[in-house]
């Protein structure tokens, strides 16, 4: 099939998707080659053909759907082409030696992570289930693409839920509370976490979503009125410094509302925080300028300015927090931060993709393999915690299978002499996924023995 050949939906779907590749161009690193995008559309179209959703859609409604969220997040092209391809080989009759073929090993290698398990027979459905989920995290640690295609096939999937029996719908929802929701955390990628917490609540608890929605729509134009209003005199007294800033609000997005008010017991009139206030500059000295600014002209409350700028949050998350009594009285909480910090935020691991390498010596652009090796450098002893977190979150059944999984290897360091050696405690494989866990906890605890006949034992 060539492109002539396309049926005129399918060849809107492409126009769409090359769209937003344009619209995101100047941002990226990296350029995407559009004629191996549009191969890697023409083998999915033979491939799901003859496919419906179960909404009645065109299949290919779905891997496009994917590749666009994808594209939004301003990655590469091999992870544009393994997301119109990840169904291909669990769904059709195409092979993963037949995709290697024609699209080359990498691209191969990331639509075998985001590829359930097939023809292999388990004892449960949540034995599967957790072999899948071992699976993913698995080629998540070697590439993490595989993570971010998975993330955006089921935000695709619940944006799309009201298609599935109201059972289906509820197992989805809650696995995406439960595995995704926190993987995306984990990975910074506030985008697409908020979203599907919102759309999870939303299946899960309509009533409440309703409840909560019609809460906050009911003085959203005063709120906003309120932050513009203090925005417009903060951004006249930063110019006046010198500081070029540009200023928008922050609405609370549903979920998080109905978070706070279920785990701190609070009322909806007793959240301050549903409009905030987020000031973009142009470097970390005027991060702090700008704060300096900002308790000059509202007093500040005590106990609210949280600085991860210096301090950054697990997930590589920075910016200068504060809450003042701001015009009229009413509380007002602000957030500054530069403009590579807010698309850390937006983005997380993701955002890798977005800047070129400013040093000479440095190759001109980062790519996928570094990025994935650059994030787990900077996160270093975070990751085990990481990845033992996301599985604390998940069912409880997928801790009653079977799998496993083996902690890294003991190893011990050589140190100049007068200072401690770090070694760590061996270890026996676990045999669930729970004790795998747990072991990687005790994998974190290291002795520190020291050239003295005494020993002590402290925590890594």
């Amino acid at each position: 099939m060539q492109r002539a050949e396309l049926t005129q939906v399918e060849s809107q779907l492409l126009s769409d998707l090359f769209a937003i590749v344009e619209e995101h161009a100047g941002e990226s690193a990296m350029e995407v080659d559009r004629e191996q995008v549009e191969r890697a559309f023409v083998f999915s179209c033979e491939h799901h053909a003859d496919q419906r959703r179960k909404s009645g859609e065109d299949f290919i409604v779905h891997p496009v759907g994917v590749a666009k969220i994808c594209a939004g997040m301003r990655l590469d092209t091999e992870t544009l082409c393994a997301a119109l391809l990840h169904d291909t080989v669990e769904d059709t009759s195409a092979s993963l030696e037949e995709v290697e073929e024609n699209f080359g090993e990498e691209i191969a290698g990331l639509v075998d992570g985001v590829t359930k398990l097939t023809g292999i027979t388990f004892s449960s459905r949540d034995e599967a289930q957790a072999e899948n989920y071992r699976k993913m995290m698995v080629a998540m640690a070697s590439d993490i693409r595989v993570i971010l295609i998975k993330l955006a096939d089921r935000l695709h999937n619940m944006r799309t839920i009201e298609a599935l029996p109201k059972q289906k719908q509820i197992e989805k929802a809650k696995e995406t509370l439960d595995i995704y929701g926190p993987i995306a955390h984990r990975l910074g990628i506030h985008a697409i976490k908020w979203e599907l917490e919102d759309l999870a609540f939303s299946t899960l608890h309509p009533r409440k979503y309703k409840e909560i929605k019609g809460l906050v729509n009911q003085q959203r134009e005063e709120r906003e009125r309120y932050v513009t209003k203090a925005g417009d005199y903060l951004l006249k007294e930063l110019e006046a410094l010198g500081i070029e800033a540009g200023i928008a609000g922050r609405a609370k997005h549903f979920y998080s509302i109905y978070s706070k008010m279920t785990k701190k017991s609070r009322e909806f009139n007793e959240i301050y925080d549903l409009t905030a206030m987020r000031v973009i500059v142009d470097s970390v000295k005027d991060c702090y300028g700008a704060v300096g600014v900002i308790h000059s002209l509202w007093k500040p409350l005590p106990g609210r300015f949280k600085d991860f700028v210096a301090m950054p949050k697990f997930n590589m998350y920075q910016s200068l927090h504060t809450t003042v009594i701001g015009p009229e009285g009413r509380p007002l909480e602000i957030q500054i931060r530069t403009r590579e910090m807010h698309d850390m935020a937006e983005y997380g691991v993701a955002a890798h993709w977005l800047y070129k390498e400013a040093t000479k010596d440095a190759s001109p652009t980062r790519t996928p393999t570094s990025c994935a090796g650059s994030t787990a450098c900077s996160t270093g002893s975070r990751t085990c915690r990481t990845r033992r977190s996301t599985w604390r979150t998940s069912r409880s059944t997928c801790s009653r299978t079977r799998s496993s999984c083996s902690p890294p290897r003991a190893r011990s360091r050589t140190c100049p002499p007068g200072r401690p050696r770090w070694t760590s405690p061996t270890r026996s494989t676990p045999t669930s996924a729970t004790a795998a866990w747990a072991q990687r906890s005790t994998a974190r605890s290291c002795r520190c023995t020291t050239s003295s006949s005494r020993a002590t034992s402290s925590r890594c």
